[in-house]
């Protein structure tokens, strides 16, 4: 049965999944005709809300940008891909390969989510180059999805939010939320031990009932090496700057570690990032040409998440985010709104893929309500994390950069994405009705 749904799903979304450039074209338009139709404002209003709203995010689609470049950088120094090549050669089978791969990227996810994105991605690369006989399409969907158990790890904007003095919700939560009562509760811990355990699994199992493919594996990174035949080319290839660059970039990193200042947000994964990259090729020259090969991977990026900004500004600004969850709360119960609100949430994430985002979109419509009803705000608060992280399963604009390093279409891991999908809310569903 397993085998059977799986190859459905994966034929039927290769067959009728669009590039990720024209599902955000799609999408856009949906919000924009549904903004129109189920809210006061007029279709002038709702075409300034999604112009207005183009440039949003362009922090963050530089930050997002820039890890994929320093990710690449950093996998494509020497040390890291003998490193990565050893670790992929502990898997025995191919279908041992897809969990360990799965498995890897759940780790690095709950460490940090940008590191999950593209540490899962090239590990992928090197476990299908050590077993030739692997479903690479299934290999990348496996690293994909353990970029599910991000907003329940350690870089989870939600709880790191609530667990800061001053942040905007405080009042709405009564005070600060410490990180026992979200990312170190009795719930979540139990939900990362059951999708740790469980997506590696599903993953093993949907490898063992799969043909291999003769799918093109993206070749590792080469950098080539030039001759020094000048002044310029001797100070180009020399380590004198690298140096220099590094030992300051150590020095800013132990300030900031001694004034109690640091966390690993994006950009201090960026910082590291760049100065590890800098570090391990050794040379400026060979660091360059690295990352001239990593740029030619951002443009998925750099040209789409502009329209999902666009679509935040409408879902937002019209007051569509709000009447979706206002529908799912005039259903609720006290037993049942956790997990209505991890349904919503799951919803709202397919048009607004920003956990702090949709966190102001959502908490102040289901945080009254859960008072009201007399629900667990601190579980509530962990739905609409982890509703955000679920669907992204469903969403490419998580997955451009690992698309962009695999040099696969969404189409090609989408089937095996939605399997995962399906396992992952199960999971989570029956956890928010134990513990409400």
């Amino acid at each position: 049965m397993l085998q059977r749904m799986t190859h459905a799903l994966d034929r039927l979304m290769r067959q009728y999944t669009p590039d990720p450039f024209v599902i955000a074209g799609l999408l856009t338009l949906l919000v924009v005709l549904l903004a129109i139709a189920v809210t006061p404002h007029s279709a002038s209003e709702v075409l300034y809300q999604w112009g207005d709203g183009l440039w949003s995010l362009i922090t963050f689609t530089l930050q997002m940008a820039m890890i994929l470049l320093g990710g690449y950088v950093v996998a494509a120094s020497q040390p890291v891909q003998r490193l990565l090549s050893r670790v992929a050669q502990m898997a025995r089978t191919p279908s041992s390969a897809v969990a360990l791969a799965c498995l890897v990227a759940c780790l690095a996810s709950w460490i940090n989510w940008g590191l999950g994105l593209v540490v899962g991605a090239f590990f992928a690369i090197e476990v299908a180059k050590a077993h030739p006989g692997v479903n690479f399409r299934l290999l990348i969907a496996a690293s994909y999805s353990g970029f599910l158990v991000w907003h329940g790890g350690l870089s989870g904007s939600v709880p790191l939010l609530l667990n800061t003095k001053g942040n905007f919700s405080e009042g709405l939560m009564g005070g600060v939320v410490p990180l026992s009562q979200t990312l170190f509760s009795p719930f979540n811990l139990v939900m990362l031990a059951c999708l740790f355990l469980a997506l590696p699994t599903l993953n093993f199992l949907m490898a063992k009932n799969s043909s291999s493919e003769s799918t093109q594996v993206p070749p590792a990174p080469a950098i080539a090496e030039e001759a020094s035949s000048t002044v310029a080319d001797h100070l180009d290839n020399s380590p004198f700057v690298t140096l220099i660059l590094t030992a300051l970039g150590v020095g800013f990193l132990l300030l900031q570690i001694a004034r109690g200042e640091f966390s690993l947000d994006l950009n201090r994964v960026n910082f590291l990032f760049f100065f590890a990259g800098l570090l391990l090729h050794w040379r400026p020259k060979r660091f360059l040409n690295a990352a001239l090969e990593g740029a030619k991977k951002t443009g998925p990026i750099l040209i789409q998440y502009p329209l999902y900004a666009g679509i935040m500004g409408v879902m937002t600004k019209s007051g569509l985010a709000d009447l979706i969850s206002q529908g799912f709360v005039n259903w609720s119960q006290t037993k049942s709104f956790p997990l209505l609100t991890f349904w919503s949430a799951g919803l709202v994430n397919l048009f607004v893929p920003s956990g702090g985002g949709q966190w102001a979109v959502q908490a102040p419509i289901m945080i009254p309500a859960a008072k009201q009803l007399g629900a667990d705000l601190s579980l509530t608060a962990m739905a609409i994390a982890w509703g955000d992280a679920w669907t992204n399963l469903a969403q490419p604009f998580w997955a451009l950069p690992l698309l962009a390093i695999a040099q696969l279409k969404i189409r090609d891991i989408m089937g095996y994405c939605l399997m995962n999908l399906l396992l992952g809310g199960v999971i989570l569903s029956v956890g928010f009705l134990v513990f409400a």
